[in-house]
């Protein structure tokens, strides 16, 4: 047989060598459980099965089944909110921290992936004077590939990928919870600006009742008890104005640190609360596993999990490499005795581990335990989610209601006043009469303000609850930084 035929016939049985062991590694990997099916594995002993319908009164319609949609945030019409939100995150310190995360464990996907390619990798020697007394120089370039037979890279590569889905989820739910602070966050330092005018008209409202107390002292109606109980009434109403100015101010601060800003309690904020929107589309309590971002994350925690203990249980089998080598030697000492040039060789190469003091074993059974805290914390963070849920739909309601009586009761404590004001007047009443109900009123006044305010922030707290959304054009390049290099 020629020399020719001889390579011919050694590479075309390297290349059925590659074949069938590209086909044995070819094998399918397990797959973690779904969405669906941990649910009824973590669920018996923990939580029971989530009901048909949701508990809470606010709950109850299922008018829009699915996960709630974008725009929630548009929803409240609030001029200005918007582009805060957006700014907070371009800026805020904490949401770029889980940005970075989120481009982390892109790189570690990407890292884990490159293990199934082949490897190359060239060397080259020579030599001139010194030392050096061989005269040897060549270049060897050396391929190998390892066959993932068992998937133990595969499921490192799915485990990677498993992680980089499990922060990207946690971005999204960074990002709502982040939108969600910031309207809160509005609403509160507007409701502290409207408290504050309250506080205002209750000094004016004071400072009117020291002037009718002072009239009526000069017709002989009053006496100087009145006067000074009127002006301990106009302190007070002073002192709980600058009390309401300094927590306004710090309101102002903190929503100007959210959105990145320096402290400085310059940001104008509205001095209206914003309208209430119509009602939320709450679904079926069985999706927000699927639509809340956190819970999403969770499950692929789980997955990855899943996929490190099939990893550790793969490492524990034989490996098998193939190699490939070419290499040019040439020296101008002495003469090779093998002058063809280049050389080059196709090897397989399969190592087994047979003594390791246990350390594979026990690594698998760490994935296995792992795997097990994953569950356990899918568990923890779906309880939460119908918890949030339940509790936002509740308070919800609740503020609903408490709105309506309030704002009743404001119309009846403005009625009072004008009654004790003209008995006041005819002498039939006396201060503190008019003062107790002048304080009742701003009193209802306040505490209806206080809960319209918690009306939006609790609209704010279904929706993050619910898993609910929002979008924009820059949306995508904001809140995902990393998906473009992956």
């Amino acid at each position: 047989m020629s020399g020719n035929a001889s390579v011919n016939l050694r590479v075309a049985k390297g290349l059925a060598a590659i074949a069938a062991c590209v086909a044995l590694a070819g094998c399918s990997l397990g797959k973690p459980p779904a969405g669906s099916d941990l649910l009824h594995q973590v669920m018996p002993g923990s939580l029971p099965a989530p009901p048909a319908l949701w508990s809470a009164p606010a709950g109850a319609s299922t008018a829009v089944p699915g996960q709630v949609t974008g725009g929630w945030l548009r929803a409240f019409e609030a001029p200005g909110l918007e582009e805060l939100v957006w700014e907070a995150l371009l800026y805020n310190v904490d949401f770029q921290i889980a940005a970075i995360r989120l481009e982390e464990a892109a790189g570690y996907a990407r890292l884990a992936g490159s293990a199934l390619m082949p490897q190359l990798n060239v060397a080259g020697r020579g030599s001139q004077g010194g030392g050096d007394s061989s005269g040897l120089a060549g270049v060897a370039a050396v391929a190998s590939w390892e066959l993932d037979l068992w998937g133990r890279v595969r499921y490192g590569t799915a485990a990677a990928e498993a992680d980089y889905a499990s922060a990207e989820a946690d971005l999204r739910y960074a990002r709502e919870s982040l939108a969600a602070m910031v309207v809160k966050s509005w609403f509160l330092a507007i409701e502290a600006k409207l408290q504050r005018e309250i506080a205002g008209e209750m000094i004016r409202a004071s400072e009117h009742l020291l002037s009718l107390a002072n009239d009526r002292k000069r017709v002989g109606m009053g006496d100087d008890y009145e006067i000074a109980q009127a002006e301990a009434s106009l302190a007070t109403s002073r002192d709980t104005f600058q009390r309401l100015d300094a927590a306004f101010r710090q309101a102002v601060r903190a929503l100007e640190l959210l959105v990145g800003r320096y402290p400085a309690a310059e940001l104008e904020v509205p001095s209206e609360l914003a309208r209430m929107p119509g009602p939320v589309p709450v679904g079926l309590p069985s999706e927000l596993l699927e639509r809340r971002p956190d819970v999403i994350a969770a499950e692929r925690r789980v997955a990855a999990a899943f996929n490190r203990v099939g990893e550790a249980n793969a490492a524990r089998l034989p490996r098998l490499s193939l190699t490939a080598n070419v290499a040019t030697v040439s020296s101008e000492l002495f003469v090779l005795q093998n002058t063809d040039n280049p050389v080059w060789a196709i090897a397989g190469i399969l190592a087994a581990p047979i003594l390791d003091g246990g350390a594979l074993r026990t690594q698998a059974e760490i994935r296995t335990v792992q795997q097990k805290e994953a569950l356990a914390r899918f568990a923890q963070v779906g309880a939460r989610a119908f918890g949030e849920a339940e509790a936002a739909l509740t308070e919800e309601f609740s503020t609903e209601a408490r709105a309506a009586i309030l704002a009743r009761a404001i119309a009846e404590n403005e009625r009072a006043l004008e009654l004790a004001l003209i008995r006041y007047r005819v002498g039939s009443e006396d201060l503190r009469a008019v003062e107790q109900q002048r304080l009742a009123l701003f009193a209802a006044r306040s505490q209806h303000l206080r809960v319209e305010a918690e009306r939006r922030v609790q609209r704010v707290n279904v929706h993050l609850a619910l898993g609910g959304n929002f979008e924009h054009p820059e949306a995508a390049a904001v809140a995902y930084p990393a998906k473009s290099g992956r």
